[in-house]
């Protein structure tokens, strides 16, 4: 699928007509006393910016959590959630977002700007507290108040994909729970307990290694979902998840392996659905590692991976070689005119002894009395183990030493995504559908930001600016083609391949979009299982 961005120039009114949903069932199409069924890696962090709640809490947040904006289930572009219409001043400066009128937390409170004001100035840009992805609004100076239902965000440099970033796991959080807390992002009886929240569904029910039950939120501004609730049932590995599925258990399991799609339809109560994302598999490499200092040595790590070969054993075919972080999905945005890096160990060898690492008696690479190995936990999760150990063994023929270590995910999301504390890993980044990937390359959102390898560079980010400052297509087009280009060449990352996401889900189950999973989990209020 290839999308092409509807926001071609800097100024975006959305009106008040996108803001309906995809249409809700009546009483005698939907069951409902039906109770969904879903499940998550490990438990969740019931607040979308506590540091480390990613992948086990970001589905079941974005039904919790409104945000201002969330994607349309027909194109990926910014459609109205909390927010019901924005634009941008002459110059891109700053946002004026129109709330919705009548919103009610699940406590009874009144949402309204004061909530849109904390979240961001308190909360997401105190670096203090370190918020999950909060790099991805540094272009963010301040959001102000004008109104009970109009704030403005005041940036310190164009933003042209802020809408798309505010549809991106960026839930608005309740003043009234969280503005006296001492640190808002780590308050228990919110995070993992019952939090108050503005989604189609709320927290019944949380039992730590076992499950979260959610229940309808009967003063959701889109009126009350069709379905008595959602059950998340924490289940760290994908194969019993699979076998819960087969056997009844589970009604919806994202990040389907594609090995396990036709046992998975076999059932006849299943069905796969493929869908497209702007994502994209890499090894990062940590800057802070000397040896990474010299691209030939990044270089060589790329050629001596048989990436399709990755694609076809792991994925099934379901694809495709990555040239960057920008998925072929964005259309024009894409650019795939850059430096590629077939798979060539004997290319490999001959730039790490140019480099100066030269074959020992064991085998092993060395330089300068170092040898080259390579610290490299992963988490358990998805392909991610299987995937680091071909990689392991790629490196092992050119005489690279991979050291592995498998660890729990949140063990691993702490130690390596929070701490940094790897020499390199394999994981990927679901981005929101722009070419503006600033907030996981740029020399801001090292060391405790999105920007994984900690790596800077003065030049990309000028790049990445450009591209933020871009009023038209044609001139986004041209901005993020340089951008591109340049992180083919110096590789801040070693790209892998943009998967296929595989979903399985429920063929009772109407109103859940394909595009996406993120997508699909926005428009949560519209699910329902047909009678």
């Amino acid at each position: 699928m290839r999308i092409h961005p509807l926001v071609h120039r800097l100024v975006l009114v959305v009106g008040l007509a996108a803001a309906g949903t995809l249409g809700a069932a009546t009483a005698q199409e939907a069951d409902t006393s039906a109770v969904l069924n879903l499940a998550t890696n490990a438990d969740p962090t019931l607040n979308p910016w506590t540091p480390g709640a990613v992948i086990e809490s970001n589905l079941i947040n974005t039904i919790l959590f409104d945000q201002l904006t969330r994607y349309s289930p027909e194109d990926l572009t910014p459609v109205p959630a909390l927010a019901v219409a924005w634009s941008a001043d002459e110059g891109g400066l700053a946002w004026t977002f129109e709330l919705r009128q009548g919103v009610q937390w699940s406590d009874g409170a009144p949402f309204g700007a004061h909530d849109v004001a904390f979240t961001f100035n308190d909360v997401v840009k105190n670096a203090e507290l370190g918020a999950q992805s909060a790099s991805q609004y540094a272009p963010i100076d301040r959001v102000e108040v004008v109104d009970d239902h109009t704030v403005r965000f005041v940036l310190n440099t164009p933003f042209s994909a802020l809408p798309y970033y505010l549809a991106s796991f960026a839930g608005i959080l309740p003043e009234h729970v969280l503005g006296d807390a001492e640190n808002p992002l780590t308050v228990a009886s919110f995070n993992k307990a019952t939090p108050v929240t503005t989604g189609p569904y709320m927290v019944a029910e949380f039992v730590p290694g076992s499950f979260v039950r959610l229940v309808p939120n009967p003063l959701h501004w889109a009126g009350e979902p069709m379905l008595a609730g959602l059950v998340f049932r924490v289940i760290p590995d994908p194969n019993t998840q699979v076998a819960q599925a087969r056997a009844g258990e589970l009604d919806v399991v994202t990040r389907l392996s594609p090995n396990q799609a036709p046992g998975i339809e076999a059932t006849g109560r299943l069905e796969v659905l493929r869908q497209s994302q702007n994502l994209f598999f890499f090894v990062a490499p940590n800057h802070d590692d000397e040896r990474f200092a010299d691209v030939r040595v990044k270089q060589a790590l790329l050629l001596a991976i048989d990436r399709q070969a990755m694609i076809d054993a792991l994925l099934d075919g379901f694809g495709e070689v990555a040239t960057g972080p920008v998925a072929p999905m964005l259309g024009a945005l894409y650019h795939g005119d850059v430096s590629t890096y077939d798979y060539d160990p004997e290319a490999a060898a001959a730039l790490l002894d140019e480099a100066g690492w030269t074959l020992g008696a064991d085998g092993v690479r060395t330089k300068d009395g170092q040898r080259l190995e390579i610290a490299m936990p992963t988490g358990q999760f998805g392909d991610l183990v299987p995937a680091t150990l071909l990689v392991q063994q790629y490196w092992e023929d050119i005489g690279v030493v991979a050291d592995v270590a498998i660890m729990e995910w949140n063990a691993y999301i702490q130690d390596v995504v929070v701490n940094r504390n790897y020499e390199a890993t394999l994981a990927w980044w679901s981005m929101p559908p722009t070419a503006d990937v600033a907030p996981y390359f740029s020399c801001s959102a090292a060391q405790s930001g999105n920007n994984i390898p900690n790596y800077c560079s003065e030049e990309l980010d000028e790049l990445m600016r450009a591209g933020r400052r871009a009023l038209t297509l044609d001139e986004q087009v041209e901005a993020y083609a340089a951008m591109q280009e340049f992180l083919a060449d110096d590789l801040p990352y070693l790209y892998l391949w943009y998967p296929d996401i595989l979903t399985a889900k429920n063929v009772a189950l109407e109103g859940f979009p394909e595009i996406t999973a993120a997508a699909a989990f926005q428009h949560a209020v519209d699910w329902y299982i047909a009678r």
